[in-house]
């Protein structure tokens, strides 16, 4: 590789989107200008090679993007419009050059569909496998917080869209069951879409609403919205979307993906009752999907599965990609 100043120049960007910008990269810490009437929000997460991502099924710009999205996903599911990012990252000299490049290259790309400036980083040296560690900032209006601990007994429970996508793409990649009819599978685990927009409307709505990201399964998260808010969601399996490439597996199998597979990053949570027709409403009026997927009800703080005639509880456990 290049120097450090070389690599760092090569990788700065050559414009910004974020007009509270005072000082990106260039100085000892990026400078960012508050803005009255909204509330900050940080996050950050961290990827390791093997564990969240395999060369054997991502090109570097796909893990580049992916790195990203799980940030951006998190503001999302705050009500919050991400403005800014960090990268730090560990690299051996198994990693070409190039591959480094693209690596950002996919970070920039869904960065400019945001409008979100990279503001700095780091960059080290090391032995074992390649990590990398976005830390986001987003903003969200005062007052519009979505919080998990928002749950109530009564609430619709809800979903912005179908999950288990990428837990199924995972699984044809490793497998090397590639078909074009399944495609979008296959996309949603190298290619996933935060859901900036969705998160934005459930925040404008101004209803009592608890929300989490699908990150690690629709169980695990679930669990933390119950657990925050100390009540029991019952999932109805009739009301689970779907699509029509699940109908290549077995129910069981898709119904696996769907509790326990992560990385699909739509959103899981919970309105009032009163709320849900309005909300639906504002979903349509912009184009995008809510599908009523359960209930809030009072009990043991939890998570359990309405099929066939029958209440199963559901544990907590995430999907861990590559785990052995």
């Amino acid at each position: 590789m290049q120097d450090e100043f070389e690599w760092i120049e090569s990788i700065t960007p050559k414009q910004n989107h974020q007009p509270t910008l005072i000082e990106g990269i260039g100085d000892d810490a990026a400078l960012i200008r508050s803005e009255a009437g909204f509330d900050d929000i940080l996050c950050v997460d961290t990827l390791v090679e093997n564990v969240h991502f395999s060369r054997k099924t991502m090109t570097p710009y796909q893990i580049g993007h992916k790195a990203l999205a799980v940030n951006i996903s998190d503001v999302a599911a705050m009500g919050g419009t991400p403005r800014f990012y960090l990268v730090s990252i560990a690299i051996s000299d198994s990693w070409s050059e190039t591959e480094l490049q693209e690596i950002y290259k996919g970070m920039e790309g869904l960065a400019d569909k945001y409008g979100i400036d990279l503001i700095g980083g780091d960059t080290v040296a090391t032995k074992g496998p390649l990590v990398v560690s976005v830390t986001a900032h987003g903003r969200v209006q005062k007052g519009r917080k979505l919080l998990r601990k928002n749950a109530q007994p009564g609430d619709v429970v809800f979903l912005t869209g179908p999950v288990g996508l990428s837990a199924a793409g995972l699984e044809l990649l490793l497998e090397d069951r590639l078909s074009e009819n399944l495609t979008r599978l296959v996309d949603a685990h190298q290619l996933p879409a935060p859901q900036v927009e969705a998160g934005l409307l459930l925040a404008a709505s101004g209803y009592k609403i608890a929300l989490n990201d699908i990150s690690d399964g629709l169980a695990s998260e679930s669990h933390e919205i119950a657990e925050a808010s100390n009540v029991h969601i019952q999932i109805r399996y009739d009301q689970l979307p779907t699509v029509e490439e699940f109908n290549h597996f077995t129910s069981d199998q898709v119904l696996d993906w769907m509790l326990y597979g992560g990385e699909d990053f739509q959103l899981v949570g919970t309105v009032p009752l009163e709320d849900w027709a309005s909300l639906v409403q504002l979903f349509g009026e912009h184009g995008l999907a809510i599908h009523e997927i359960g209930a809030v009800v009072e009990g043991k703080a939890g998570v359990s599965l309405f099929k066939d005639h029958e209440t199963i509880p559901v544990s907590k456990k995430g999907y861990n990609h590559f785990s052995g």
